[in-house]
């Protein structure tokens, strides 16, 4: 029969304090600084979002977005002249099912390209006047 090992008192495999290490680095950034523009994915419900980060710590995810099936959207609004809003949100780190950066895919633009393609604005700065509009509303 096998021996079962367990792990060393007081470590867990739901401990975070090596998650966050790896994910944060040494200065607490790692390759999500604030204003990076990202996708999200969520667990519990499950659910995806594209935005930028706000701050990134290992209590969670402060972040300015949409959901991404809102994100044709929220284009064509923009296009058509009409006011473009964003929430201001924060998920808690247990919900963190992926982050990953917007960036392209070989011939595939990013969804941040595509955005500034159809609207002529760059991401951040959407995000960042959407919450000025919409006084930094929370959902």
């Amino acid at each position: 029969m096998k021996k079962r090992r367990t792990p060393p008192v007081g470590t867990s495999h739901k401990s975070t304090e090596h998650i966050s290490k790896a994910a944060f680095g040494p200065t607490g950034v790692g390759p999500f600084p604030a204003g990076a523009v990202v996708l999200v994915t969520l667990n519990n419900p499950r659910e995806k979002f594209w935005g930028a980060v706000l701050a990134l710590d290992p209590a969670g995810l402060s972040f300015r977005g949409l959901e991404l099936s809102s994100f044709e959207d929220a284009t064509n609004l923009l296009v058509a002249g009409e006011p473009f809003s964003a929430a201001t949100l924060f998920f808690p780190m247990h919900r963190v099912e992926r982050l990953e950066l917007d960036l392209p895919e070989g011939n595939i633009p990013s969804l941040s390209q595509r955005f500034t393609n159809r609207t002529g604005l760059e991401p951040a700065d959407a995000l960042s006047r959407a919450a000025g509009a919409s006084g930094g509303a929370e959902r």
